[in-house]
This record gives structure tokens, sequence and C-alpha cells, in this order.
């Protein structure tokens, strides 16, 4: 078994924790609660808390939904601490990565379509086929049949087969673009980053990014996992569904509604507080401990 223990900070080691939004649209309270939490993590350790935009699906992406994402963290007060950086201009390092794999032996092209493989479990059809570099293909990483644990200080312990649950994964995609897995964990490296504060809906990432890291031999921050924000028919939060915006004048009454929303119970006094006053407080009264143990969670109803 591959026990993936936390490796939180310490003396040699100082925090550095980021928010790696994809610019799709603007920030809904979902991201807020998942920036909140991550910005109060790297604050409660005197650490630097780091704004990535993950910008690798164009298609996806919405004209000028970044600089609406940094406004709004601006309004919130939840300040970056070094330049932003954009998951596209690391391209080249996700190539380099890939081809690593595969000059290893431990990645392959793969011509399977997702109408082929369906919802099974990858079996592995083009393992040995040795394809060409020409044609349409993905490449796949190859995974064993150890299981992969991890401790989450929310979500507890859990536990993984990847051979079983998916199979060997995508890592490059057919549009000759990296694959989240892949970017995540070299962009994290690269910045040195000690925790990845993030919503339960990608908890079943972590085994992936920490078979990645393994084979490329590197860093494994620690994870915290934070129930998911959902609405009344318990879907996702989403900018694809239309999750309402944080707004100018929302962001106090947001902020203290996602304090409440991770446990924390600030006092009614910080209802009519400006954003300022409200993560002052935050800061000095994080709790981790206090965060609800769940996978989700229901969001608030904000104000008209």
């Amino acid at each position: 078994m591959s026990t993936c223990a936390p490796s939180p900070p310490n003396a040699e080691t100082p925090y550095r924790g980021r928010f790696a939004p994809s610019p799709t649209g603007p920030l809904h309270f979902g991201s807020l609660v998942t920036a909140l939490a991550g910005f109060l993590q790297a604050r409660s350790h005197v650490g630097r808390w780091l704004l990535r935009i993950d910008d690798i699906d164009p298609p996806r992406e919405q004209p000028g939904a970044a600089d609406a994402i940094r406004t709004v963290l601006a309004r919130c007060h939840l300040e970056w601490d070094e330049e932003v950086t954009f998951q596209r201009h690391s391209l080249e390092d996700h190539r380099a990565a890939c081809e690593k794999l595969m000059h290893a032996g431990l990645a392959y092209r793969c011509t399977c379509s997702r109408k082929l493989i369906g919802a099974r479990a990858y079996p592995g059809t083009c393992r040995e086929a040795k394809h060409l570099a020409q044609g349409r293909h993905s490449v796949r990483v190859r995974v064993g049949a150890d299981r992969v644990s991890l401790e989450d200080p929310v979500q507890g312990r859990q536990t993984w087969n990847l051979e079983q649950e998916g199979g060997d994964f995508v890592i490059w995609r057919v549009e000759d673009l990296p694959a989240y897995h892949l970017a995540a964990v070299v962009d994290d490296a690269a910045a040195g980053i000690t925790e990845i504060v993030r919503g339960a809906d990608l908890l079943d990432s972590a085994p992936r990014q920490r078979h990645l890291q393994t084979l490329l031999d590197l860093p494994r921050p620690a994870y915290l996992h934070l129930p998911v924000a959902v609405d009344a028919a318990g879907q996702k939060l989403s900018k694809q569904k239309l999750a309402p915006a944080i707004s100018e004048s929302s962001a106090a009454e947001a902020l203290v509604a996602a304090l409440n929303w991770l446990g924390q119970t600030p006092p009614t006094v910080l209802q009519r507080a400006p954003p300022a006053a409200i993560i002052e407080w935050a800061i000095a009264h994080w709790d981790p401990r206090a965060i609800p143990r769940q996978r989700q969670w229901p969001a608030p109803h904000l104000g008209s």
C-alpha cells in the first residue's frame, strides 16, 4: 500500500498555499469558500498564499473572467502574496513532464475515445500498442494495483485502488493540452506549494496526483478537502450552472456567510462590518477543526 500522509510545513519548510480557479466565469459562493479557507490556512501558518489562474481549457474560458476573479478577491481583502501566475505559461514544463514519463515507459499514447471506454475503468487497450506520434491521440500514465491512502484533516482517511477506480488515466489530452492532474502537480511543485485546500469534489483527484508526484519525484503537499457547497437540489454550485456571482455590494455578506458555512461562528456585529474587519477577525479566530466533516453542505441564500 502507498500511504499518502500529509506533510504539514515545519520550520525548515515555510507554508505555501494557493488558490487556482479556472477563468470560466465569475467567482461564486463555493469558490469564495475555497479561497477564504485557503487564505486563512496560510495566514494561520504565517505563510504565503498564491493565486494561479488555471487557464488550460480554452473552449470553456470566458473573456474577462480572470480579471473579474481578481477583482472579487481584492474586494474581499483576500490578498495574494506574489505575482499572479497563469497555467498556460507553463505548457512547456507540462510537456517535458509528460515526455519524461513516456521515455521511462511509465506513460503511452492512447487512441481510445471516451465513447469506446464508457463508464468502466480503462482496460489498458493501448498499453502495449506503441502508437506513433502522428495522428489523434492522448497520453495515459500507467497505474498499478497498490492501494493509495490519504489522511485528510476534514474528510478523514481515504483509500483508493487506481487500477480498479478508473485505471490508467489521461495526462495529455487529444487537443494537445495537458490534463488537469499533470498540470496541477507540475505547477504546484514549481511554486513550492506545501498544502492544497480545495473542495471535496476533487478528493478523488488526490491519489492520481500523488501517483504522478511519486513517478516524477516531486514534493508531496498536504491536502485539505472542504465540503462542496450545493444548491437546494443538492447540485454543486458552479459557473456552468450560473451560480450567483459575488458582487461588490454582497462581498461583506458573502464573507460572513462563508465563515459561518465553514463553522467559524463570527459575531453578529460583523454582519455590518466592512470586508477588511471581517478578514481581520477571521485571521485571529480561524479554526479548521470546526469545518463540517462532510462531502457536501448546503450553501446559504444570500440577499437579493
